[in-house]
C-alpha cells in the first residue's frame, strides 16, 4: 500500500543508529556496523529508507546512486537503510539486500534495520523516506525532508530534481526556502510486534 511521508520538525538533530552493513567493501572498511559517527566528515548525510522489492523504491534507485557518486566530491554522504520485515517480504532479507547492493553497485552503505527501532526513531513510514542533514557544527540537522522528485512508477522518469535542488541549496550554505513535499512510497512493512 502506497502512504506519504510524516511531516518531521526541521532543524531536529539526526537521530543515532548502529546498524549491519550488507556491502562492507563499499568504503574500504572491514568492520561490519556503520554507526552516525562514521559519517563525521561529510557536510551532509543524506538518510533514505529503502528496500529491495518496492517499486517506488526501484524507480528512484538509479536517480539516488547517481546523485551520490555525482556529490561525493562535494562532501555528500548516502546512507540506505531498509527496516523491513523479510519474514513477510523475503526480498527485503540481509542477504537479498547484499546481492542487490552488489548487482547496483552502491557507492554507499546499506545498512540492516531488523529491530526496526531506527525506523521508529526517525518516524519514516514508506520506501524511499528521505532525510536530508547538514553537518553544522559537528550535529547533522534535519534540512529536507521531502520526495526525491516528483515522478511515480509508471509516470515519467525520475529526475532526482527535488532532492537535487535541496543538495545544491545546502552546500551552499543557504537555508532551503522552497516547499518540501512529503515522499510516497510503499509503507515500511512492520513487524507483528511493531505495529
Amino acid at each position: 500500500m502506497a502512504v506519504y511521508s510524516h511531516s518531521v520538525e526541521l532543524g531536529a538533530p539526526a537521530a543515532p543508529f548502529d546498524l549491519r552493513i550488507a556491502n562492507p567493501g563499499v568504503d574500504g572498511r572491514t568492520g561490519e556496523r556503520r554507526c552516525l559517527e562514521d559519517f563525521a566528515e561529510a557536510s551532509v548525510l543524506v538518510v533514505v529508507f529503502m528496500c529491495n522489492h518496492c517499486p517506488y523504491a526501484q524507480h528512484v534507485e538509479d536517480t539516488l546512486i547517481r546523485l551520490a557518486r555525482h556529490y561525493a566530491d562535494r562532501g555528500v554522504q548516502f546512507v540506505f537503510i531498509s527496516s523491513n520485515d523479510p519474514e513477510a517480504y523475503p526480498e527485503d532479507s540481509f542477504e537479498n539486500m547484499a546481492i542487490r547492493a552488489q548487482e547496483k553497485d552502491y557507492p554507499f552503505p546499506y545498512l540492516y534495520d531488523e529491530t526496526q527501532e531506527v525506523a521508529k526513531s526517525y518516524d519514516a513510514q514508506c520506501t524511499p523516506d528521505l532525510y536530508v542533514y547538514r553537518n553544522e557544527g559537528g550535529t547533522f540537522l534535519l534540512r529536507y525532508h521531502g520526495r526525491i522528485d516528483e515522478t511515480r512508477p509508471g509516470q515519467g522518469v525520475s529526475t532526482g530534481k527535488d532532492l537535487e535542488r535541496a543538495l545544491e541549496g545546502l552546500l551552499s550554505g543557504g537555508e532551503l526556502t522552497f516547499e518540501q513535499y512529503p515522499s510516497m512510497g510503499c509503507s515500511i512493512k512492520w513487524r507483528p510486534e511493531n505495529r
